[in-house]
């Protein structure tokens, strides 16, 4: 326990809240917190969305990039800025993982594009194939070639980095998950949302699906748990703590 007590924290950098009516279930640094195993203490959380600086690199064993309503395009300044600090820290080796529109802000922070997905909305537990290079992944290794993950997203990584490795895929999505050098990972599921969370935002999005000729009731019912994001996540942290242990 000792050792637990005095590994470096995390650093959660928040990129947006949950959608009003899931507020109750608490930030998605908490979401994020919880899946991750994390104890209170094991965890910085940074609201950068909210005006709040961004800190210095030194003394965080990694960073986790929530997820956001906010759109990559529209080049918030606390995005922009928050993008320039990620290039810098993937730059210096620091383990990054991004979640959704974390995922798609590290993707535009090293150079890729980021847009609206021509298949439009992607929303509710979706199946995820991963690609052969997914096998040598310290993350992604040894998992099932298809798993389930949680999604709801709008935009998408369109093009990722030079150099970044797809390390999953669906038909919805070209780059549901990437890696870039030894110690950065974007992922476009939500490895965080359990079957509440996924739940709630059928719900809340009932009516632009309703809009959009889909049955949000029929996706619901598609609802189920999906151990294998989770444990994406989990290894993140664990692989961020093994490489500041050296």
């Amino acid at each position: 326990m000792s050792a637990r007590r005095h590994r470096p924290p995390l650093l959660i950098l928040q990129t947006g809240q949950p959608t009003d009516s899931m507020r109750r279930h608490g930030s998605f640094a908490h979401w994020i917190r919880v899946a991750a195993g994390l104890d209170r203490d094991d965890a910085v959380v940074v609201d950068v969305a909210q005006g709040e600086p961004l800190p210095a690199r030194a003394g965080f064993a990694g960073v986790i990039v929530t997820g956001s309503a906010a759109m990559v395009t529209d080049r918030h300044d606390w995005s922009e800025r928050s993008a320039a600090w990620l290039a810098e820290a993937a730059q210096a080796g620091l383990p990054l993982f991004g979640i959704c529109y974390g995922h798609q802000l590290l993707a535009h922070a090293l150079g890729g594009t980021v847009g609206p997905n021509p298949r439009g909305r992607e929303i509710g537990t979706v199946p995820i194939e991963l690609t052969p290079l997914a096998q040598q992944d310290p993350l992604f290794a040894g998992l099932p070639a298809r798993f389930s993950a949680q999604a709801t997203h709008l935009q998408s990584v369109l093009q990722p980095p030079a150099g970044a490795h797809v390390l999953a895929r669906n038909e919805h999505d070209a780059c549901h998950a990437f890696r870039w050098g030894q110690a950065v990972w974007g992922v476009q599921f939500h490895p965080e949302f359990a079957t509440r969370h996924m739940h709630g935002y059928l719900q809340a999005r009932r009516a632009a699906l309703s809009a959009e000729g889909r049955d949000a009731r029929h996706l619901q019912a598609q609802v189920h748990a999906t151990p294998q994001a989770r444990r994406v996540l989990r290894r993140f942290v664990r692989h961020a703590h093994g490489r500041r242990a050296g």
